[in-house]
């Protein structure tokens, strides 16, 4: 039945938007493949000129008098896992490894945990074990998580950008993200570091949270503007749970089936080698945690 149900949640969510992919024949970068690609590579036979990538911008969007923002993350190339410059520490655990090559495409990814006000703007019930709109939501499921996700789209679907949707980031577009994207420090947590700081000033953990969630972005950002990426509460991201494989891989979704969902952060009562940014945990889809809650990206649907 939990399998059942997870199924019938994700296809619903694919439905919501067409299943756009990359295409190399959108030389001029508007989502689009018609005869203004064809103009494009004309002129550029011609007179040498190439249409320019343009700059990502942040996306703002309003919905029952919320806003939800949503920071750029110019995508790339980096390696996943418990690198040695990265987030070795004494002993990181056996599902880190192998370290292996991933490319991640662009996307937006929200800039905060999703607020108890973002869900209430969209969902009617209350779940929250702590209360407050800026604090962050938790004891949701996974397919809670997604049916969530289906819900915005549908509300916001005349702004979505062309060929996007909201949804739970996949387990390597969560780890890029955290870890900076091109603009990464090499931080063994989520953050921006500078000399002096340590890691009460990016995340909450167990020595700092006093056994709760806290109101999102009160903590230091990281490279990319995104905030409690580490600590707060764990997010629940897209991907089925398995072992890693050693093989470089572009925008991985995970396996196709499986028990469990990956979660990723680390939470307010964690240690601080529970809140690396390649630490992995993973629940049933239909588990529920006061530590767990979940964030979302705007990008290009999954294909499975």
């Amino acid at each position: 039945m939990k399998s059942f149900l997870s199924a019938i949640f994700a296809s619903a969510l694919f439905a919501t938007a067409a299943m756009a992919q990359v295409n190399p024949c959108d030389v001029n970068y508007d989502n689009k493949v018609n005869t203004a690609d064809v103009v494009a590579i004309y002129n550029n036979i011609i007179d040498g000129t190439r249409p320019t990538k343009p700059a990502m911008e942040r996306k703002t969007f309003t919905y029952n008098g919320v806003k939800f923002y949503f920071e750029p993350v110019e995508g790339g190339t980096f390696m996943m896992g418990a690198t040695a410059e990265h987030e070795q520490m004494n002993y990181p655990e056996k599902n880190e490894y192998p370290v292996h090559e991933v490319t991640v495409s662009d996307l937006y990814m929200a800039r905060t945990e999703l607020t108890q006000a973002q869900w209430k703007a969209v969902a009617s019930n209350d779940p929250f074990e702590f209360k407050g709109d800026n604090l962050p939501v938790e004891s949701v499921s996974y397919n809670e998580a997604v049916f969530y996700c289906i819900m915005l789209n549908i509300a916001l679907e005349d702004q979505l950008p062309e060929g996007m949707i909201f949804r739970l980031p996949t387990e390597a577009e969560w780890e890029y993200a955290a870890r900076g994207g091109k603009k990464s420090v090499h931080f063994l947590f989520s953050g921006k570091y500078e000399k002096g700081k340590s890691l009460s000033d990016y995340a909450w953990y167990d020595d700092n949270s006093g056994s709760k969630t806290h109101n999102v972005g009160t903590k230091s950002p990281n490279e990319l503007g995104l905030y409690d990426m580490s600590g707060n509460v764990w997010e629940w991201c897209w991907d089925h749970y398995e072992e890693y494989s050693i093989d470089a891989q572009t925008d991985p979704s995970g396996p196709t089936s499986g028990d469990e969902r990956v979660g990723r952060g680390g939470c307010f009562w964690n240690n601080p080698s529970w809140v690396r940014t390649s630490v992995r945990t993973a629940g049933e889809p239909t588990f529920k945690d006061s530590g767990l809650g979940f964030r979302l990206v705007l990008a290009r649907p999954i294909s499975e």
